[in-house]
């Protein structure tokens, strides 16, 4: 056991613009930033605030690192002043170091090291950082455990593609029961009359066209900035959606400790669709009881108006026509957004009869269930694999595991660009303090 001041130095170097910036993923450590967003532009402009880490690096984020916002650098790279940069002695293996600090049982002791005045947004300093005791397995045994967990990780990464692709077709073959559903209700019989708009086509002749904000209210409800900062409240952010369904279970949170895009207040019945990176395709329909859902400013909230089912309205928003409006009128290219102005303008068509509506919602579920079921299963395995991992991972870090007479087999192939996969698709980095360091 040995404290980290003796594994690691503190790198505090600014000035090198012409590095890629690089980011913090809570799952899959650090990696070089693929993709502009509209926060492109204040990055730019503050890169000569930026730390340096070099290859090899461990980079981390002070107010998460106990979530596991922590990882070794694959490349030179720039990270937000808000992160420490430490630099391994010949004694410590950088990836050996993100495997253990990632631990359930490393992360809790972040806690106790870290310091601030709300336990949310504590931040855990180098000055603390270098305190911490930390195991020291011989080198060549850390190098080893290294080897043999990135092994595991391909196998497990394979896998978890493999189960992603499958929700993937199970989704799109859901998504044509609904598609038709909403363009051509129960009746295959019933006439059907040009809808007047050409993405539409055609719908029955006795369906009624209009704008969507004629059919909903558009954010009817928000937090207010007197809002008790001790209201706790579960936080739907854009990682939290896929199109139709919750991919993870928002995070519960405090006010005073919220970013202040955390102001959409939810209620049973609401349909929310992402306005910002609308390719993520973000759309989900609360079908519960809640006083405690807010979500992201990054959603439209749409609150169905009188005669319009909330379940039928929340299968239209998600359906393929509307969807593809959405994407085909946002703005920018990557990071499309779209306003909510735009949105409301979107022609909808819609039964006349909630009792319709309502039919046609039955018909989607009775068809859909099996599908539904077969996602479910296949999410379970996804988590569970992961949990797998976490407790593999624990076991070989800390000894618990011997596997230094491992040897890699001939399926034991490492792709880089596939060990991303662990983590949570559209998983949010810890970008938010950006710039000075600040929320």
């Amino acid at each position: 056991m040995l404290r980290n001041g003796r594994l690691f130095g503190h790198r505090v170097e600014t000035g090198f613009p012409d590095l890629p910036i690089l980011e913090v993923s809570l799952r899959t450590g650090v990696r070089v930033r693929d993709m502009e967003n509209l926060k492109r532009k204040q990055v730019m402009s503050q890169k000569e605030k930026y730390k340096r880490a070099a290859k090899g690096d461990i980079a981390y984020n002070m107010m998460r690192m106990w979530q596991g916002a922590v990882g070794p650098a694959p490349v030179d790279g720039l990270v937000s002043p808000a992160y420490v940069v430490v630099k391994p002695y010949d004694e410590a293996n950088s990836s050996y170091y993100s495997y253990l600090f990632r631990t359930a049982a490393y992360m809790q002791e972040v806690n106790k090291f870290s310091r601030g005045i709300v336990a949310d947004r504590n931040r855990l300093y180098w000055e603390s950082f270098k305190q911490m005791p930390s195991l020291v397995p011989p080198r060549p045994e850390q190098d080893q455990i290294v080897a043999y967990l990135r092994a595991q990780d391909a196998h497990i990464a394979r896998f978890i593609k493999t189960k992603r692709d499958l929700i993937k077709l199970l989704t799109e073959q859901k998504l044509r029961i609904i598609d038709h559903a909403i363009t051509r209700g129960l009746d295959s019989s019933v006439a059907l009359k040009a809808s007047g708009i050409e993405w539409l086509g055609e719908v029955p002749e006795h369906w009624e066209v209009k704008p969507l904000k004629r059919w909903v209210r558009l954010n009817a409800r928000t937090l207010g900035q007197k809002t008790s900062p001790d209201f706790e409240f579960r936080y739907v952010d854009i990682g939290s959606v896929q199109t139709g369904r919750l991919v993870k279970e928002p995070e519960r949170i405090r006010f005073e400790a919220a970013p202040s895009r955390a102001r959409r207040v939810l209620r049973r019945g609401d349909t929310i669709i992402s306005t910002v990176r609308t390719y993520l395709k973000a759309i989900w329909y609360v079908s519960e009881d809640a006083d405690d859902l807010i979500a992201s400013t990054g959603f439209a909230v749409l609150t169905p108006g009188s005669g319009v089912e909330p379940e039928y309205l929340g299968y239209v928003i998600q359906s393929s026509p509307f969807v593809n409006r959405v994407t085909a009128n946002s703005i920018g290219i990557a990071y499309p957004a779209i306003a909510e102005t735009v949105l409301g303008r979107f022609p909808v068509a819609l039964p006349p009869t909630v009792n319709e509506q309502q039919a046609i919602v039955a018909r989607i579920k009775t068809e859909s269930a099996p599908l539904d079921d077969a996602i479910t299963r296949t999410e379970d395995e996804i988590k569970l694999i992961r949990e797998y991992r976490d407790r593999l991972i624990a076991d070989v870090v800390t000894g618990q595991v011997d596997v230094r007479g491992w040897q890699p087999g001939p399926d034991d192939v490492v792709d880089d660009t596939l060990l991303s996969a662990p983590g949570d698709e559209n998983e949010d980095v810890t970008e938010e303090e950006d710039g000075d360091g600040e929320d």
